[in-house]
This record gives C-alpha cells, sequence and structure tokens, in this order.
C-alpha cells in the first residue's frame, strides 16, 4: 500500500514536483549523467536524455499516463467482464456456450499480439489504447464471475429470494452481485499491474500513446539506443515499471489472503 500510494502521489502532484516541464529540450544539456554520479548537473538530478530533457521530470509524468490507463483499462473491462459473466453464469444457454467459445477463441491468442493487432489498426492514442486494453482485458473478469456466478445461484438465500418471487434482475444485483464483488476486486488490483505493463509494451514498440505524450514505455524505447554510453535513460523508467507492478502485486497477494487466511 505504501508503494503503491507513493506512486499514485507522485502522479497527481507530478507538475508540483517535476523541477522541468517533461517537454523542454535543452541539445546543450544533453545525455548528461545523475548528479549523485559527481560528473552531472545538480539541476538535473536523474540526468537528461537524448535531447536535453529531464529524466525525473518525465518520470514524474509517465507515472500519469501509466496509472490513468492502467486503472480505466481495468475499471472499463471490468465492467464489462463481470456484467457478461453475471449474464452467462445466471441465464447460462447458448448465451453462456457463445460467450466461453469467444472468451477460450481471445485467450488462444497472445495478448500482446493481439493488442498490436487492434492497435495499429485504430491508431495511437490515449483513448485508443484503453480501447485495446478493455478489449484484451474483458476475457479474465467474465471467467472469474462467471464462475463464481455458477457456485452462488444454487445457494440457499438465491433459492430463497427466487421463491418470495424476485425478479431475475433483482437476484443478480441484489444477492448474487455483492458476493462476486470481492473476488473481482482482487482480480481488479492483479489487472492493474498487467495494465500497466501493456501499456509500457505497446508505447515501447510505438503503439501506445503519441510520442509527445512522456510514458515509461517510450521512455525505454528512446534509452536503448543510448545504453552503451547514457543507460539511466532506460535504467530510471525501467525501475519504475518494476516497483509499481510488484506494489499493485503484492497489494492483491495481500487481499487476496485477506479474504482467504487459509490459502496455502
Amino acid at each position: 500500500m505504501f508503494i503503491v500510494s507513493a506512486v499514485v502521489g507522485v502522479a497527481v502532484f507530478a507538475p508540483v514536483l517535476s523541477p522541468k516541464d517533461p517537454a523542454e529540450q535543452n541539445l546543450k544539456q544533453r545525455l548528461l549523467p545523475p548528479s549523485f554520479l559527481g560528473s552531472g548537473s545538480p539541476s538535473y538530478i536523474l540526468g537528461s536524455d537524448g535531447l536535453g530533457r529531464d529524466v525525473l521530470s518525465r518520470l514524474f509524468h509517465g507515472a500519469r499516463i501509466s496509472l490513468l490507463v492502467g486503472f480505466l483499462a481495468v475499471a472499463f473491462s471490468g465492467t464489462l467482464g463481470i456484467f457478461l459473466g453475471l449474464l452467462a453464469g445466471y441465464f447460462g444457454g447458448r448465451f453462456e456456450m457463445v460467450l466461453v467459445a469467444v472468451a477460450d477463441a481471445q485467450l488462444a491468442l497472445p495478448y500482446i499480439i493481439l493488442a498490436i493487432a487492434i492497435a495499429a489498426t485504430l491508431g495511437a492514442s490515449l483513448v485508443n489504447l484503453i480501447v485495446v486494453l478493455t478489449i484484451t482485458g474483458w476475457v479474465v473478469f467474465a471467467r472469474v464471475t462467471r464462475a463464481e456466478v455458477l457456485s452462488i445461484r444454487r445457494r440457499e438465500f438465491v433459492e430463497a429470494a427466487r421463491s418470495i418471487g424476485a425478479t431475475r434482475w433483482h437476484i443478480i444485483l441484489h444477492h448474487i452481485l455483492p458476493n462476486v464483488l470481492p473476488t473481482a476486486t482482487v482480480v481488479a488490483t492483479l489487472q492493474v499491474s498487467r495494465m500497466i505493463l501493456m501499456e509500457s509494451a505497446l508505447s515501447f514498440l510505438g503503439v501506445g500513446v503519441p510520442v509527445k505524450i512522456p510514458t515509461w514505455g517510450a521512455m525505454l524505447s528512446d534509452g536503448r539506443n543510448y545504453l552503451p554510453i547514457a543507460p539511466w535513460i532506460a535504467t530510471f523508467p525501467g525501475l519504475a515499471i518494476t516497483i509499481t507492478v510488484l506494489g499493485v502485486n503484492f497489494l492483491g497477494n495481500w487481499l487476496m489472503d485477506l479474504m482467504n487466511p487459509w490459502r496455502t
């Protein structure tokens, strides 16, 4: 929680914390090493990139994009997946068969290949990136929700609600959905880290957000050309991605243990 809170705080207050404009170029100060290495400049704490832009400022603003994309993609894919999973698990029939077939077909394709294909078709933009991640992420929520509903719909409290004349939608929204949400919350937490990695990968490949917007993946892509002479350009965004994903995963594992203390 401390790691995630720290990253969120940096993302929210990035304009205040950033010592420079992340898009400001200064070719006279290009490829400066971090100030703590001795040969760097105090005004560039984490050094500068190939265009003289401040790495620290771009790192702070890149956190905003990574977290924004991660949370929004999970929110949209989770809403879609939970809704479809509720319908498939409760009503069954042909709709369930079609949903399972579509989900299995999508799972047969590597996520990154599917995401690259969709992103290349739609074009590079922040909205399109969220749409791509939503399309590739709903399956996990749908499968988990469907499995939960198949178990819950046979329990006594659901049968009791049905016996007193409760409508199907009333049962789904008031009796089944509240029991599905805890598991879906854990899945959502773990999915945030996957979405951050996917955003970084797509930005690294040039099919994520536009180049002018600083992201951790784009910084990695820029830094790979300077690894022999300026490794800090790629090192710091790589560390940021690693620490953020680990923090989100730790938080998800903690929530999972909290829900099921007997899990081994």
